[in-house]
C-alpha cells in the first residue's frame, strides 16, 4: 500500500535505520543521505519517509510530502554550498535509470552539469 513501509525496500530500511547511510538532513517527513555512488561532488538523495514507488505516485498520493522533498533538496544544496548551481533529478522507471522503487530526488552539484543530461 502506498505510504506504508515495504519490507523489501532498501530506502525503507534506511529510514528504519536497519541499513546504514550517511545522513545529512532529516525532517519529520524526509531523510537526506549521501549517494553511495556519487556522480558529482555533491550527490545527496532526498526521500520521503513514507514509501511511494516514484515521484508521480508521491505527488498524487502525498503532495504535501512532495513539497517537503523539494524544500529539503534546496536546503541540502544550500548546506553543501552549491552556489554555482545544482540539479534535482527524479528518475522514474527503469528506462530512466530508477533502480530503487522508492521515490527519491538526487541533488547534484559542485561541478559543471552539462545539458542535456545523460
Amino acid at each position: 500500500m502506498a505510504g506504508e513501509p515495504q519490507s523489501d525496500c532498501l530506502f525503507c530500511k534506511i529510514v528504519a535505520r536497519e541499513v546504514p547511510a550517511t545522513i545529512v538532513r532529516e525532517s519529520e517527513t524526509t531523510l537526506a543521505f549521501r549517494d553511495i555512488n556519487p556522480q558529482a561532488p555533491t550527490h545527496v538523495l532526498v526521500i520521503p519517509k513514507a514509501h511511494y514507488q516514484d515521484a508521480a505516485a508521491l505527488a498524487a498520493g502525498a503532495p504535501d510530502v512532495a513539497v517537503d522533498v523539494l524544500r529539503e533538496a534546496g536546503q541540502v544544496a544550500a548546506d553543501e554550498k552549491a552556489e554555482a548551481g545544482y540539479r534535482i533529478v527524479f528518475n522514474t522507471g527503469a528506462g530512466a535509470g530508477q533502480t530503487v522503487w522508492h521515490a527519491h530526488a538526487h541533488v547534484l552539484g559542485g561541478r559543471g552539469l552539462n545539458w542535456p543530461p545523460g
